[in-house]
């Protein structure tokens, strides 16, 4: 009733594969409803992420060494060690509710009404399910104040390189969330969690500035660096496009997709100086506390959280009162004048 590592292999390599003795299939595996934590065996999963750790970090290396050997300023010092640290620190919160995620996941494909076999081609469709709830989790985090708290570690450097991909916020898994519909999908938990580890993993590489466009088919339709080079810019112009993760495909659709021109000025509209990691994962969290002790009432509130980033509720509010007082103390001024008069 449980999916061995041998499994993985088995499929892979296109031969005939062990199963579930209560379901007789012979061509797939699939497992038994309802199912526990302990019949997935985690231990035996793999975890490709991990694997892919050391060439990450063999790769920024490189990156950096000819950025000085070419005299270019892709790299700083203080701000690698902050990526590298919130990345590091990054995966000890991933271990560390690695129960609580899987219990998610298994609720939710206990309860669907569905049960999609693991073959080849339910790989490919909760991957292209992953990527298309990747896109709307990106975008609301854009979008929307609270979710962007969870997301701005990831843009408050002012450089683009490969360690940039590390630098993800501490309160990101909150956006699980946004996955939960694909987990109802019926896929099975071992298929969705390779599926995810690859499309976290696509982004390592498109954090560059080495790799400008590639042939025209792969861009128009896979998430490439010269398009996400546009998503992390501060330029007024560049601001809010290019959400895809492994698909641009989707930006073309909901028409959030620009092409890169100019080389674009990174990071976020209002700069941090700052490189201690704390700060960078929650100075966002800690100004919309700062809001909401301001707030008049829970609709400002909601504005609050919910709005469009920059939009300054708080500040917007006291600056249409301090006018309006102003109009005030003119209206009453005038008659004083015309009886004078």
């Amino acid at each position: 009733m449980y999916l061995k590592l041998s499994f993985v292999f088995s499929f892979l390599e296109g031969r005939e594969v062990s199963i579930n003795p209560i379901i007789h299939q012979p061509d797939y595996y699939m497992l038994e409803k309802p199912i526990r934590l302990e019949d997935l065996q985690l231990e035996n999963w793999p975890n490709i992420i991990l694997w892919a750790a050391p060439i990450m970090f063999l790769l920024v290396f490189v990156e950096w060494v000819i950025s000085i050997y070419q005299k270019r300023d892709t790299y700083d010092t203080k701000d690698f060690l902050a990526a590298a640290f919130i990345g590091f620190v990054n995966v000890g919160i991933s271990a560390s509710i690695k129960l609580a995620t899987f219990g998610i996941a298994i609720f939710c494909y206990n309860l669907s009404p569905f049960q999609i076999p693991a073959t080849w081609w339910s790989f490919v469709l909760c991957f292209v399910g992953i990527d298309f709830a990747r896109y709307w989790a990106h975008r609301v985090s854009h979008e929307q104040r609270f979710w962007w708290a969870t997301h701005i570690t990831h843009h408050n450097s002012e450089k683009y390189n490969l360690s940039v991909s590390f630098r993800l916020g501490w309160t990101q898994h909150i956006k699980i969330i946004f996955f939960v519909p694909v987990m109802l999908m019926g896929f099975d938990p071992f298929v969705f969690f390779i599926c995810h580890q690859i499309a976290v993993l696509y982004q390592f590489w498109i954090h560059t500035e080495y790799i400008t466009k590639l042939h025209p088919v792969i861009e128009y339709f896979f998430t490439t660096p010269s398009h996400h080079r546009v998503h992390h810019a501060s330029d007024r112009h560049y601001l809010d496009k290019n959400y895809g993760s492994t698909f641009i495909i989707w930006d073309r659709m909901f028409g959030t997709f620009m092409p890169e021109a100019e080389r674009p000025t990174y990071g976020i509209t209002k700069p941090v100086e700052s490189y201690n990691p704390i700060y960078l994962n929650f100075h966002e969290w800690r100004d919309i506390v700062a809001d909401l002790k301001q707030a008049q009432n829970l609709k400002e509130g909601f504005k609050i959280l919910f709005g469009k980033p920059g939009d300054e509720v708080v500040k917007t509010r006291q600056i249409h009162e301090a006018n309006q007082k102003e109009a005030s103390s003119k209206n009453e001024k005038a008659p004083e004048i015309i009886m004078e008069k």
